[in-house]
C-alpha cells in the first residue's frame, strides 16, 4: 500500500491549485481575479513507526500523523537493556 495510512486508510486526494492576482477590496484594491486553475495532489503526512499490535507483536508500519496523535496506533514500548539490582539496606 503505497502512500496510504495502514490505520485509517487515508490516501492521496486530487484537488485544485488556484492562482490569483490583484489586491483585495478590503485592502483598497479592485478585487482579486482568478488567472489559472491546475490540478494538484494532497499527499498525507505518512511516518514509518514501530507499533505493538493487539496480539502483542511488534512491527513497522506507515501511519499518518493524525493517527499517531489521536492514539489510533500504540507505539512500541522499548524495554530497558538491564535493571540495577536492589541496594543493600543502610546500617543503623
Amino acid at each position: 500500500m503505497a502512500r496510504q495510512c495502514e490505520a485509517c486508510g487515508k490516501k492521496v486526494q486530487m484537488g485544485n491549485r488556484v492562482e490569483t492576482r490583484g489586491k483585495a477590496k478590503y485592502l483598497g484594491g479592485v478585487g482579486t481575479k482568478i488567472t489559472g486553475i491546475t490540478r494538484r495532489k494532497f499527499v498525507p503526512n505518512l511516518q514509518k513507526v514501530h507499533i505493538t499490535t493487539p496480539s502483542g507483536e511488534n512491527k513497522s508500519v506507515r501511519v499518518c500523523t493524525s493517527c499517531i496523535r489521536s492514539g489510533a496506533v500504540r507505539k512500541k514500548v522499548h524495554v530497558k537493556p538491564f535493571e540495577l539490582g536492589d541496594k543493600k539496606p543502610a546500617k543503623k
